[in-house]
């Protein structure tokens, strides 16, 4: 099989001009464009973009993890009997989503360093040194996201017919042991294509930590563009970068949803919308399913 790479840099890079050139027509001023730093940034990324995208996609995964850890705490305690449980997880839910996450990172980063109630000193961890601005824009972006998971992992929960529990306590199990082996995992199935879609977004919140310092995607891309005075040419490859991160999650998200519908009724139908759909909006054949949505 051929390799049909340079093919797909040569369709790319002349779309890029033709609309460029479309745009100088249409502007009257000739438009400058460096197709060779456009094409290296996408095709022959260097070690500092390869670094910038291994660290946004490892900030995204460990945030979104303590988001998820946090939203089934926190939809648990708005599903409790105890009255300090519903009132610690609705505070929590008011604060974290009603202020802006910009705010939330600055404020534990330099708010916090500024009056010394944490430092955020640098820390090592599998002899991997990990900076305070990241620890800082880890800790905003999980909490953020925590709040949103604990209304998608709620609603998941509500959806399944109370009498699962009635029947999990009949056979002695706990309430803990219920929630483990019988709400949670058939929960799931509503819980993922929500989760996917924050997860989407938290990958591209990532560009946030600029603010902090921290040289995740759209900060390397910042530095160059500083570097070679090419704004326009490296903003366009970043914005790209971002596309593919979130078209091969979109990819991931659909076999999750596919694999989680086999064996229910209506099965095909229930395995979410195609990937055409998920990131064009196309109509398939098949019948929409409701999910649940976080609501930002």
């Amino acid at each position: 099989m051929r390799d049909r790479s340079p093919r797909l840099r040569y369709v790319l890079v002349g779309a890029v001009a033709c609309a460029l050139l479309v745009a100088g027509c249409s502007s009257g001023k000739p438009v400058k464009f460096d197709t060779q730093a456009f094409a290296t940034a996408i095709f022959q990324p260097d070690q500092f973009i390869l670094a910038g995208i291994g660290l946004t996609v490892s900030i995204s995964v460990i945030s979104q993890f303590i988001g998820i850890v946090l939203g089934v705490f926190g939809a648990l305690g708005r599903l409790s009997r105890r009255r300090p449980a519903r009132w610690l997880s609705a505070a929590y839910l008011w604060v974290f989503r009603g202020t802006p996450l910009l705010v939330q990172l600055v404020f534990f980063y330099f708010g916090l360093g500024a009056v010394h109630l944490y430092d955020w000193n640098a820390i090592d961890v599998a002899g991997i040194t990990i900076p305070g601005a990241i620890q800082a824009g880890i800790f905003a972006l999980g909490l953020n996201e925590g709040a949103y998971m604990t209304e998608i992992i709620r609603a998941g929960i509500l959806s399944i017919d109370p009498g699962q529990m009635e029947a999990a306590k009949s056979v002695g199990m706990t309430y803990g042991q219920a929630m483990r082996r019988i709400v949670l995992p058939q929960a799931a199935r509503i819980i993922v294509p929500p989760l996917g879609n924050e997860f989407n977004n938290m990958l591209k919140t990532t560009a946030l930590l600029f603010v902090l310092g921290v040289q995740e995607l759209y900060n390397t891309f910042v530095i160059k563009q500083g570097n070679n005075f090419l704004p326009f040419e490296m903003y366009l490859a970043c914005a790209l970068w971002f596309l593919l991160l979130t078209t091969i999650w979109g990819f991931f998200q659909g076999w999750m949803e596919r694999r989680l519908a086999r064996g229910t009724a209506g099965s095909e139908a229930s395995s979410g919308p195609g990937l055409g759909r998920r990131l064009f909006g196309f109509r398939n054949q098949e019948p929409d399913v409701a999910v649940v949505s976080g609501g930002r």
